[in-house]
């Protein structure tokens, strides 16, 4: 049996690799006796010591078996991030990386126009992800511009926090508040955009109920690193602190198997807990499908009835032993969210980072996910955001926009491309939707023309015209704003309504809102990183110029460092022309 510990924090993840291949080479012509002579070992298991649990490994499972997929977006090799270095926005350290990205994201293409006439009704799941920014962020940090498949719009509008005091309208029978401003796009002069934000009620950090949380750790090969194995730690010590005596925790680790590194521990006995975790160090294969299976398993037997029941899986999504599909994935967490126990996932790293597995085995376990680049992002969204990470105040939550064909001749919603459902989807409960933390705040962007605007599509010559006298009791109303969504335990959903008033529309870009000007600046950087036509003409410099004009009381800094990543793009943007 090769045992061997992480080394020391400064060495090359690259001269491991070549440790690691020559000791292999040598056991292969040594034979197999060492594999005999240790027999009674269980390869890649955590074994109990007194103290904790150490990891042993076989050569094996030190072999690294990570290989791309057919699907994978590679690139050359790029700067990457030190995590455990972190400062401040803008003045993040560095290290560099000789190995190929790897990394793998799902394509989802932009929302189409669409003529009101033909196709009134925009029928969409809520969604409250927020990796994509944190991770394009990273890349345009360190010089480099991010993949257009590794940017979600929808994930960027939805990053930040609000910075204005928006009055928003309680909806009636429902866990939500509403509020909603047009104003005439900045890009696009023949444009209105609408901007809608619903936002679910708070929870009293302290009215929290108890929580079982299940820790689900990657301490595979592929985790090495300050950024990854080294950053998860820390990332899960903020949220540690946070714990109550009422609240417990267990802790599934995976390599080339998985092990329980902790059994159900309350968090009144932090000590015991933070020692497991400082006891995590890398190497071996990747069995996350056995990880997840344990991990439901510790959930189930922990489970508090009417309390919080989540798995927190952090990973780099480097699953290569074991159920590793991603379909397989997702057609297990769905099983398993039934029992009432949901999944979110935490992503770090860079090379092989798969972007598209997290994202959608957190949509498949009612969760959310998120992309961890710094201990900043950690402690927003593992101490800031937390009742909005692990309370769920309504599940299954969808919503269904209506246009007036009176007022509206044409919409483009802006992101929400993943989330796209059919019409009738939004009266059938037996389709699942995203799921609404407490106090989460969602932006909706839809980009509309007028009536007496210029259309983008050509009326069509056979299509009869839709009488406006059917809609002159309501011509006051640009769209008709439904929302349906089950209770946190129910099985039926319920139905609240918002109209969405004419008299919304702000004269002018400029005299807009502070949220509808910083989050048209959003929704236009997110869309040139796309490399949206739309965008074309518009510049890195003229986004920067609306976001830093709509900044709003920044006391996270969170807009200030947006305008300062717009910024660096452009210079980017520069270089490479």
């Amino acid at each position: 049996m090769l045992k061997i510990k992480a080394i020391g924090r400064k060495a090359s993840y690259g001269l491991v690799l070549v440790l690691l291949t020559s000791l292999l080479s040598a056991c292969n012509t040594a034979g197999t006796s060492s594999t005999d002579s240790t027999s009674n070992q269980s390869d890649g298991h955590y074994e109990k010591m007194s103290a904790g649990y150490e990891t042993s490994y076989s050569g094996a499972d030190l072999a690294l078996k990570s290989k791309p997929s057919s699907s994978s977006v590679e690139y050359n090799s790029r700067i990457g991030f030190r995590g455990a270095d972190y400062q401040s926005p803008g003045s993040r350290a560095v290290f560099e990386t000789q190995q190929p990205d790897t990394a793998q994201y799902k394509n989802y293409s932009d929302n189409p126009v669409k003529q009101v006439v033909t196709e009134p009704v925009s029928t969409f799941s809520l969604d409250m992800d927020t990796a994509s920014y944190a991770n394009s962020r990273r890349f345009i940090a360190h010089g480099r511009m991010p993949h257009p498949d590794a940017v979600r719009v929808e994930e960027f509008i939805n990053y930040f926090p609000s910075t204005s005091n928006e009055k928003l309208t309680s909806i009636t029978g429902s866990p939500f508040s509403a509020g909603y401003e047009l104003a005439p796009s900045p890009w696009n002069t023949d444009k209105v955009l609408l901007r809608v934000n619903i936002k679910a009620n708070d929870v009293n950090f302290n009215q929290l109920p108890s929580s079982n949380l299940v820790f689900l750790v990657d301490t595979s090969g592929s985790m090495y690193g300050e950024d990854r194995l080294d950053l998860l730690k820390k990332s899960l010590k903020l949220l540690v602190n946070e714990l109550r005596p009422q609240d417990k925790v267990s802790i599934v680790a995976y390599a080339g198997s998985a092990g329980v590194a902790l059994e159900p521990t309350s968090g009144s006995n932090k000590a015991k807990i933070l020692a497991a975790i400082d006891k995590f160090e890398a190497g071996g294969s990747t069995a996350g499908g056995e990880g997840l299976q344990l991990a439901y398993k510790m959930a189930e037997r922990g489970k508090v009835n009417g309390g919080i029941n989540r798995i927190l899986l952090a990973t780099d999504g480097d699953f290569n032993v074991g159920i590793n599909s991603t379909e397989e994935l997702k057609a297990f967490v769905s099983r398993e969210k039934e029992k009432g126990i949901t999944l979110s996932t935490l992503g770090f790293g860079t090379n092989n980072f798969n972007d598209a597995m997290m994202v959608q085995i957190a949509d498949a376990g009612n969760g959310n996910y998120s992309y961890i680049d710094s201990l900043e992002e950690a402690q927003k969204v593992l101490q800031e955001e937390m009742s909005a990470t692990l309370v769920t105040v309504a599940k299954d939550v969808k919503a269904q926009i209506e246009f007036n064909p009176a007022q509206v001749l044409e919409y483009r919603q802006i992101g929400y491309e993943k989330r796209q459902l059919k019409q009738e989807d939004f009266n059938n409960d037996k389709v699942d939707a995203g799921d609404i933390g407490a106090g989460k705040k969602l932006t909706v962007l839809y980009e509309l023309t007028l009536a007496g605007g210029k259309p983008s599509i050509d009326p069509l010559r056979y299509q009869s015209k839709k009488s406006a006298t059917a809609t002159n009791a309501n011509n006051n109303e640009i769209a008709f704003l439904k929302l349906r969504w089950k209770a946190p335990r129910g099985q039926k959903s319920e139905l609240a309504s918002l109209p969405i008033e004419k008299k919304a529309l702000a004269s002018s870009f400029a005299s807009a809102g502070v949220e509808t000007r910083f989050m048209a600046a959003v929704a236009a950087y997110g869309q040139k990183l796309r490399n949206n036509p739309e965008l074309s003409k518009t510049s890195y410099q003229q986004i920067a110029s609306w976001a830093n004009n709509a900044k709003g009381d920044d006391k996270q800094g969170y807009r200030a460092e947006f305008v300062k990543l717009v910024r660096k793009a452009a210079a980017l943007e520069d270089k490479n022309n």
